[in-house]
């Protein structure tokens, strides 16, 4: 028996993408940061941290503990969606995570992800209304 060799040829294409933002979307990140630069200076307020596909914003009062806040935040963005699904809820506003000393207040304003860190005690109803468009 004689064996066919087979020649296979895959074509690659090249995709770039320009990863383009609006003057708007600038000042809305522009804004927001403003805006969350206020809030941090409230005692309760420990930090943030705002990001969209192009930049990041941080400020938090220990700087060593940031890949772990932003480990956080990204992951309680990242399952806003599937938990939303889940249970039936809709859009999703904003998520609130509570640990024995820190909360968390995570949230999506157009494509800026955001994650407020603050104490226990803090007002995060206060909090948020100020960040909320």
């Amino acid at each position: 028996m004689v064996k066919k060799k087979r020649s296979i040829h895959e074509t690659a294409t090249a995709v770039i993408v320009d990863d383009v933002t609006s003057d708007e979307e600038e000042q809305v990140f522009a804004d927001l940061c403003r805006n969350l630069a206020e809030i941090r200076k409230e005692k309760a307020v420990v930090g943030y941290i705002v990001r969209n596909a192009t930049s990041a914003t941080i400020d938090l009062k220990e700087p060593e503990k940031l890949v772990e806040y932003a480990i956080l935040s990204s992951q309680v963005l990242d399952s806003n969606q599937e938990v939303s699904d889940l249970f039936e809820l809709g859009d999703v506003q904003s998520i609130l995570l509570e640990g024995k000393e820190i909360k968390a207040l995570c949230m999506v304003i157009d494509e800026n992800k955001i994650g407020i860190f603050m104490e226990k005690d803090a007002d995060h109803a206060d909090i948020l209304k100020r960040v909320s468009p």
